[in-house]
């Protein structure tokens, strides 16, 4: 396809890729936020009024992307992160707090949330890093250095009180891992949420014992060569600390309504009454969402037909709970469609990334791809009730300026960069 229009060297497969998200996204905004008679699709009263608007902004933020020449952005990557981060200390100042979280600029009358352009700058910067010849991911001092880029910006962004976005940075993994790190790491990482999710639904005692299960039978029948017997005692005892270390964060750090999502994710709460009286208040969001989409059936109530999107059972629908609009209306053939449209997305930028020339816009290309997914999974499954409910868009989907514009920025600088491996063909 990208031969055919030798003029302009994009990938077009991405480009309406992102275009039918973006249209697909619209209509159902239209349709969770509309009221009464629609008598102009650029109503600025109704958020899909301004959603139109934004989209028209994003149509020319594209063409100013797209504009700019390759090597600007590994160019001015570093200061590009230096401006975002500065954003992000300036809401300690100026910030405007909505929902009880201190992440917006009020420009005028409208808002910007710098911690969704973070996002790309840190992939800049990450990309920067990693493709620098003194780099090597392999060694230990190498990789403290590229999690100190995503520390600094999750960090500035959990002071905010939005561990959503926070949590997000965690998709760099997928980068670390694509560039030479360890596979020991992975498996860190799988134990610990394991070991967490143990401590938590049944108690540390179990935690441990599975712990020492496994680290003494891989002691001793994983390896030919036997180690020392202190090697997998001090491993155990760091288990059993992280695993106290996870029940105190639980019962003592997180917020009530952090500890009421994750109880009733595990299901550890068993009272009747209290969960009764979650799904009427902090819970009410998610469980008006699972009606709505199992309400839908095969094919849906219709565009503008489902009775809990127009009724207006789920609160603010048309932003992190879009998904439970697509279920409703348009089944589970729209909703398979939706996930048929990201998944492709993904892969596609995934097949992109692997023909980069340079290893930038190789790396920045996977942290495009696993921003994405981390935002589309959590997105999605937290709407269905899979993960515990945070509070984040889905992209080119969910209503909202700073999220679309954010997105679009993130996706088009790697179309711009894949456009300069095809000229240079």
């Amino acid at each position: 396809m990208q031969r055919e229009f030798r003029g302009l060297n994009f990938d077009w497969i991405t480009i309406i890729l992102f275009l039918l998200l973006v249209g697909f996204g619209w209509l159902n905004i239209m349709s969770a936020s509309h009221s009464g008679e629609i008598t102009s699709y650029f109503d600025m009263s109704q958020p899909y009024g301004k959603q139109s608007v934004f989209i028209i902004f994003t149509l020319f933020l594209i063409v100013l992307i797209l504009a700019l020449d390759a090597k600007f952005y590994e160019r001015f990557a570093s200061i590009i992160y230096i401006i975002s981060m500065l954003s992000l200390i300036g809401l300690f100042f100026f910030g405007k707090n909505v929902n009880g979280a201190l992440g917006w600029y009020g420009v005028g009358g409208m808002t910007i949330q710098p911690s969704e352009f973070a996002k790309f700058a840190t992939s800049l910067a990450l990309a920067k890093y990693m493709s620098d010849l003194q780099t090597n991911m392999k060694t230990f001092k190498d990789q403290l250095k590229a999690v100190a880029f995503i520390l600094l910006p999750a960090i500035l962004i959990l002071l905010q009180n939005d561990a959503g976005s926070t949590v997000v940075y965690a998709a760099f993994f997928f980068v670390f891992y694509r560039e030479g790190l360890q596979q020991v790491y992975l498996v860190v990482a799988i134990f610990l949420i394991v070991l967490s999710v143990l401590a938590l639904k049944f108690n540390v005692v179990v935690a441990v014992l599975v712990s020492a299960i496994l680290i003494f039978g891989h002691h001793f029948f994983g390896q030919k060569k036997r180690p020392q017997i202190f090697q997998p005692i001090a491993i155990l005892l760091v288990c059993i600390l992280f695993s106290f270390g996870v029940k105190y964060f639980y019962n003592n750090i997180l917020q009530f309504h952090q500890k009421d999502r994750i109880s009733l994710w595990l299901r550890l709460e068993k009272d009747p009454t209290k969960l009764h009286d979650m799904k009427q208040t902090i819970l009410y969001n998610l469980h008006e969402s699972e009606k709505a989409i199992s309400s839908g059936g095969l094919t849906g109530k219709g565009f503008m037909q489902g009775t809990r999107t127009t009724g207006k059972f789920v609160p603010e629908q048309h932003t992190d709970y879009i998904f439970s609009t697509v279920g409703e209306e348009w089944g589970f053939l729209g909703s398979a469609l939706l996930v048929i449209l990201f998944v492709a997305l993904l892969l596609r930028i995934l097949y992109l990334a692997e023909l980069q020339k340079s290893t930038f816009s190789r790396v920045y290309g996977y942290c495009v791809a696993s921003i994405l997914f981390a935002h589309f999974m959590i997105n999605i499954g937290m709407v269905m009730g899979l993960i515990p409910t945070i509070g984040i868009p889905l992209p080119f989907f969910s209503y909202g300026g700073s999220a679309l514009w954010a997105f679009t920025i993130l996706l088009f600088i790697f179309v711009k960069l894949d456009s300069n491996r095809i000229n240079e063909w």
